[in-house]
């Protein structure tokens, strides 16, 4: 089985992406990565305690640029995913291999006022995040071309 790369995008590479990042790596076949076009330099503690909480490995995760999967020596993704509006609206770097791209629009739990719902604003991206990339994990790669492939990631989203 061929393993599948996924990127998660986000503008500060330290809550959804990062979730993201771990959700797509539990998966078989696929590998998740994650980054940012203003990475916040660390991963928010919440997603780190949510992560491992639904006893997923935290360990050496980080918040990075994106930059650092746009150069020859970059692992080729298959599949990119900004998961904020931000990031879908900046200008990306040449993604080697032109992977599929799609957008995902989902909230910034970390931009929860309020203490005692901010943990649960995680908990809600995590559980919506692992609803979505189940299905992604579902589909048959190798079965559709790139346009077909985007049409379905896409339509995960807006499926809900």
């Amino acid at each position: 089985m061929k393993n599948h790369n996924i990127l998660i995008l986000c503008t500060g590479n330290s809550a959804r992406s990062i979730i993201g990042e771990v959700l797509v790596s539990a998966m078989p076949g696929f590998k998740g990565y994650s980054a940012g076009s203003s990475p916040r330099g660390e991963p928010h503690p919440l997603a780190l305690s949510v992560l491992s909480a639904k006893g997923h490995d935290t360990s050496g995760l980080t918040s990075k640029s994106w930059d650092v999967f746009a150069g020859d020596n970059a692992p080729k993704m298959d599949v990119i995913i900004t998961v904020c509006d931000n990031a879908a609206g900046e200008v990306c770097p040449y993604w080697p291999g032109h992977p599929v791209q799609v957008h995902w629009g989902l909230s910034d739990p970390a931009d929860v006022e309020e203490m005692s719902r901010q943990r649960i604003a995680f908990e809600d991206t995590y559980f919506s995040l692992k609803k979505r990339l189940q299905r992604v994990a579902a589909l048959d790669f190798d079965a559709m071309n790139d346009a077909e492939l985007k049409a379905e990631i896409q339509a995960i989203h807006t499926r809900r």
